[in-house]
């Protein structure tokens, strides 16, 4: 039994496998399975990423081993963007790192950065790989809120007092996923001040930059005169550039924090496939109407979806940001619990949501809702939800009985 080994036994059961294996099972025996359960884009790239991508790959000399954090090229191009985008100002070669992904660049870093007995500060409910990163690397997690209101700071100050040994990490991410929170920087403000203060590390993770929807741009930590002296951020291509199977993302920030992951990353990895670092630089130094297009795409979704669901009987809260929303179950079924409720949804109205306690004990009584399907999909999805409550003697907006 794999249970044996050290890391895993610090690993749960993954939540969502039973739902996943439900939906498995019902797509094979021909059900029609409306997934809101993946974050996963539907979209592709531009065609100038992918033209660039197999310019490159017809180089008989970009097949062989690249570099692990990142060709020069593209970390030019990551701190152009920030320099662009944020104001913010970065040494290619000190202050960037090319990572595969996000995911994988925050579990490194993890790796770099904590020993066994470590206390981190790590948002509840919030993206497995937030606690699970430091979790494998035999750290102990302390839940602060997910919610950037004022209780943050008062749990942050009380973890302070009562932890031992002190905290040496906070994890904090806006856009949030799941929960689709945003930050501001005069919330980022406090954050690095409180950071100073305590010394501690912050890893912020902006993987949905990108995807907001209202007049302001979402902030970066770094943006915060002294955010760098404290912070690292981490950025993806995925949705920004529906580029989420190419495994291209960028930790930027504190140069001792980007060199304990560089020096991590060139003991396992030799980098990304150069040919889709070279379409990466693409992306980022071209044409950015893909990002505006992206953006528009998923507020059109996130309306559909409020719309059709509230009128379904489902009252869904309205995210400012990312590609989610965050659902309360209707009351008349909170009694099922989160796992539950997914799996009679995904039984009874073919609709895969995922549940929120997969995201920590705070996600239990909420699921989340991905905007990855069309806008018809999304109101066939609403119609499958109507006969589903109704089925279960729940009518009308906020989901009441009858």
């Amino acid at each position: 039994m794999n249970d044996q080994f050290y890391r895993i036994r610090r690993l749960p059961p993954y939540v969502f496998a039973e739902v996943n294996a439900m939906k498995a099972r019902a797509r094979a025996e021909g059900e029609d399975i409306i997934d809101l359960g993946m974050g996963n884009p539907d979209g592709a790239p531009a065609p100038h990423i992918i033209a660039k991508l197999c310019e490159v790959a017809r180089d008989p000399g970009a097949h062989g081993y690249s570099a692990s954090k990142g060709i020069k090229g593209l970390r030019k191009a990551q701190a152009a963007y920030y320099q662009r985008r944020f104001g913010v100002e970065l040494d290619p070669d000190t202050e960037v790192v090319v990572t595969l992904g996000s995911k994988e660049g925050l579990a490194n870093l993890a790796q770099a950065i904590t020993a066994p007995g470590d206390v981190v500060l790590a948002p509840n409910p919030s993206y497995p790989i937030h606690t699970f990163g430091f979790i494998i690397t035999g750290a102990a997690i302390r839940s602060i809120p997910a919610a950037p209101g004022p209780d943050f700071f008062l749990r942050l100050e009380y973890a302070m007092a009562y932890s031992v040994p002190k905290p040496s990490v906070l994890v904090i991410g806006y856009p949030s996923n799941p929960t689709a929170y945003v930050a501001d920087l005069a919330f980022y403000r406090e954050v690095v001040a409180f950071a100073r203060e305590h010394k501690l590390w912050v890893i912020s993770d902006l993987a949905y930059a990108e995807i907001y929807f209202g007049d302001e741009p979402t902030p970066s930590i770094l943006q915060v005169p002294g955010g760098k002296d404290v912070a690292v951020e981490f950025t993806s291509m995925s949705k920004t550039y529906s580029m989420a199977g190419w495994r291209m993302g960028f930790a930027v920030g504190n140069p001792v924090l980007i060199d304990a992951l560089a020096r991590v990353k060139s003991y396992l990895d030799y980098g990304a496939f150069t040919p889709i670092q070279a379409a990466a630089v693409a992306a980022l130094n071209g044409p950015q109407d893909a990002v505006a297009a992206n953006r528009a795409l998923y507020k059109a979704r996130r309306d559909v979806m409020v719309d059709s669901f509230t009128r379904a009987g489902w009252d869904v809260p309205s995210p400012q940001a990312s590609m989610f929303a965050w659902a309360p179950i209707p009351p008349a079924l909170a009694h099922l619990g989160s796992v539950e409720f997914a799996k009679r949804l995904l039984s009874e109205a073919k609709v895969a949501v995922a549940p929120g306690a997969g995201f920590g004990s705070e996600g239990e009584g909420f699921v989340r809702l991905a905007l990855v399907e069309n806008e018809q999909r999304i109101r066939q999805a609403a119609r499958g939800v109507k006969k589903f409550l109704l089925a279960n003697g729940v009518n009308g907006p906020g989901g009441q009985g009858q």
